[in-house]
């Protein structure tokens, strides 16, 4: 397996989350104290996971005690954050040989559970994950009425296709 296909999926995950926080962030005032609540839960843990297996994949201690935040930050702190490990994970995957995506990583859930992953199946996870609570956000979004970001990874082609042919205009 090469890098190119993680690089891409990391890829489409920060820009499908950051896409997400922005539909968020010029929307939050439509949405319920509930809503807004629901809504953070979900981005909080989607995040703490991607937090938490940044620092299987660095073999540090993290300091979760389960797969989310002891308080829900506020939507700027999350979003901020959120890009921050998304840009460390898009740099992270450009930065491993081919081979190192077989590495098995020893690592202990917030559960206590044992587990090992190879370093190219944490990636995949992650991004798999974040798909799931994007969509979970997605759908309470379109329940309230409010268009969310697009999701797929065709959106994400089709973005990228359209910036190139903006970006190579003459001016």
């Amino acid at each position: 397996m090469t890098q190119a296909p993680y690089s891409r999926l990391i890829a489409v995950k920060r820009w499908a989350d950051r896409g997400l926080y922005d539909a968020l962030s010029r929307n939050l005032d439509r949405l319920s104290r509930e809503d807004v609540t629901l809504m953070l839960r979900v981005l909080d843990h989607m995040h703490a996971v991607d937090r938490i297996f940044q620092h299987h994949l660095q073999g540090l201690p993290h300091t979760f005690r389960a797969p989310r935040s002891e308080t829900i930050p506020e939507l700027g702190a999350l979003a901020s954050s959120a890009k921050e490990v998304d840009d460390w994970y898009a740099a992270y995957v450009d930065s491993l040989s081919e081979d190192d995506f077989e590495q098995p990583v020893d690592f202990v859930f917030t559960s206590g559970k044992r587990a090992r992953m190879s370093r190219g199946e944490i990636i995949l996870h992650v991004c798999l994950h974040g798909t799931y609570h994007r969509g979970n956000a997605g759908a309470l979004l379109q329940l309230r009425g409010i268009t969310p970001h697009r999701d797929s990874i065709t959106d994400f082609l089709e973005d990228a296709e359209a910036n190139a042919s903006t970006d190579a205009r003459p001016a």
